[in-house]
């Protein structure tokens, strides 16, 4: 498994509070990522979640919180390996709305793609979309190369 998805599952059920109170994992996703003015978990988090866990590996990032901002990240890929970044349509095709998490992959028949994100049911979680909502995968790569030991 590579290094984004064992970070992504690592967050593996982290949830929103209902009411007032708000989950301070949640609110870290954000502060660490440079958007220290969210101070609720209301706030739309799956791209905020996709950022911190590909800044945690390294990874390019989106560096924004709208889920459609993916789409420029990293290389554009036909067939995703485990971890490449999925973006799909919310409410309509042409909405700037959407959702953004992890491939995990297909369902047998093809019509759903499995998706480890955040704000999933208000959780980070394990998720079906339909595949008639895809808009696109991408591949993050590291951003900097390892530094060898020098031994």
């Amino acid at each position: 498994m590579n290094n984004v998805l064992d970070i992504a599952l690592e967050e593996y059920g982290v949830t929103e509070v209902v009411g007032k109170n708000h989950n301070p994992r949640i609110l870290t996703y954000f502060k660490e990522i440079g958007h220290r003015w969210v101070t609720t978990d209301e706030t739309a988090w799956c791209s905020a979640f996709a950022n911190w866990v590909a800044f945690k590996a390294g990874c390019h990032k989106s560096g924004k919180l709208n889920a459609r901002s993916w789409l420029k990240v990293g290389t554009k890929v036909k067939i995703p390996q485990q971890g490449d970044i999925v973006v799909f349509w919310r409410e309509k095709r042409s909405s700037w709305k959407g959702h953004v998490g992890f491939f995990i992959g297909y369902s047998e028949d093809k019509k759903y793609i499995y998706v480890l994100g955040g704000n999933q049911n208000n959780q980070v979680n394990i998720k079906p979309y339909p595949t008639y909502r895809l808009l696109g995968f991408r591949s993050i790569k590291k951003t900097f190369k390892p530094i060898l030991d020098a031994a």
